[in-house]
């Protein structure tokens, strides 16, 4: 007898989980994936005059396997490129200052570091220097903490706002008062809670030319990881349904397997079902199958943009190295009397040496966060005038009027707040003995290794289940 095995979602996620399946040698599995609208999910890229770039995340952390050993098992190890640069700035006091190296996602482990920051406030220095020699004491909850309640107690608001904010808090487009230490960064949970200095407890990276390159990329992009890895995929075997998008899950339990899966004109029984969805699309699909699903699928996501931009190497002073520009939050924006939109900037063709040309520029400015929604107020050629404004004053000279294009992404980054790794613990107990299994960026970690990590991991504990 087969075994049908339905997978609901069209990124890299789903992709991995198929993978997977794929690999036992069982030839009684039937595989499907409903991939939904578009392929690759916030993976994207786009075409301009001879460069083809990404819309999304442009790369992934070299450091964690998941997604190279992906890429390696699907064949195309030969398209990976490495980082051609290192190194970032921030803004503060009206210039740019370099990050010094060493630092732990923001959280500075000495205070040499901070000395090389001519920008950083005598306020942020002072409450450095204390931690280093007079810690204060925590008195921490048990279990998870949020990330920003260990760092006002331990560095106090300055050195929290001006430096680790714009770094940890830019990688979720969220903020550091709500964010969950124990799933976002357990280092610092365990530094934390080891007592004394936290900047001392905290160790620094490793040195990274001893182990390889920081960050990889796809020469052809990562957007175009997902669409390859279901052309593969379809070679193997798996039946991908391009655009199917899933309405339902029902329980059937009068029926000869305990799921059907309903499309707007289909319906696919199954054995097991993976879901490698977002928290809205999880709801939709599936909160009435259990109460811990659906406060899962009620987690807050931040919707952001992107603006890219073909400068003309000679219209424009960018810093000398780096891969970018972190930007804090409240930064004042001379034309109005608002803040900047702009979070970050990002130089990809310093990053991606296949992207560089002699005579222009390629870079990427991200916008919004979970408690910022002016995006939404702005159309695309309003919100690149505005990005063009913000650019002037961040490096002295811009050509106003170059930008490429307004890439939006919605309810884009799950926001993993205090108690995340409960509800997805308490989601997947609920539902994994039925046979729903639950993979995705909403679940193990953000970022592409961590997707695929998820899908993967997902595919083997509803293998393990078969047998």
């Amino acid at each position: 007898m087969t075994t049908s095995v339905v997978i609901v979602g069209g990124g890299v996620a789903a992709a991995a989980a198929a993978y997977e399946l794929t690999t036992t040698g069982r030839d009684d599995l039937r595989i499907q994936v409903l991939t939904g609208p578009s392929l690759g999910g916030a993976l994207q890229s786009t075409t301009v005059d001879d460069r083809h770039f990404d819309l999304g995340a442009d790369g992934f952390l070299a450091k964690r396997p998941e997604a190279r050993d992906f890429i390696n098992d699907l064949g195309l190890g030969d398209e990976l490129v490495d980082i051609a640069a290192s190194g970032a700035w921030i803004y503060l006091d009206g210039q740019l200052n370099a990050i010094p190296t060493g630092m732990v996602l923001g959280v500075p482990t000495s205070l040499d570091q901070l000395r090389a920051i001519p920008g950083l406030s005598r306020a942020a220095t002072r409450e450095a220097w204390r931690d280093r020699f007079f810690p204060r004491r925590l008195k921490l909850p048990t279990g998870d903490v949020a990330i920003g309640e260990i760092l006002r107690q331990k560095f106090g608001d300055h050195l929290t706002h001006e430096l680790i904010e714009p770094m940890l808090g830019g990688i979720h487009a969220g903020r550091v008062d709500d964010l969950g230490a124990a799933t976002v960064f357990p280092q610092l949970l365990t530094a934390a809670r080891a007592g004394g200095s936290l900047m001392a407890a905290i160790t620094p990276p490793a040195s990274s030319g001893a182990t390889g390159p920081a960050f990889q990329s796809l020469r052809g992009t990562m957007g175009s990881l997902a669409p390859r890895a279901f052309d593969i995929l379809e070679q193997r075997g798996v039946t991908i349904r391009r655009g199917a998008v899933a309405t339902k899950l029902r329980r059937t339990a009068a029926a000869s397997r305990p799921f059907e899966v309903d499309t707007h004109d289909t319906t696919t029984p199954a054995d097991a079902v993976v879901l490698a969805l977002g928290p809205r699309p999880l709801g939709h699909l599936a909160g009435h199958l259990h109460a811990d699903v659906a406060r899962l699928a009620a987690t807050p996501s931040a919707s952001v943009a992107m603006v890219t931009f073909i400068v003309a190497a000679a219209d424009v002073t960018l810093p000398e190295s780096g891969t970018g520009v972190l930007i804090p939050l409240q930064t004042a924006h001379q034309e109005s009397s608002d803040s900047f939109i702009s979070t970050a900037v990002t130089f990809l063709d310093r990053k991606w040496p296949h992207l560089a040309r002699a005579s222009s520029v390629l870079v990427r400015v991200h916008c919004g966060r979970i408690d910022d929604a002016r995006i939404s107020t702005f159309s695309d050629e309003d919100l690149a005038r505005r990005v063009d404004s913000e650019m002037a004053q961040l490096f002295g000279t811009w050509p106003r009027g170059t930008s490429v294009i307004v890439q939006r992404w919605s309810d884009a980054l799950p926001q993993y707040r205090v108690g995340h790794g409960e509800l997805v613990a308490a989601a997947r107990a609920a539902v994994q003995p039925e046979g729903v299994f639950l993979a995705g960026m909403l679940y193990d970690g953000v970022g592409i290794p961590a997707s695929i990590g998820s899908g993967r991991r997902a595919a083997r504990e509803l293998l393990a289940t078969l047998s």
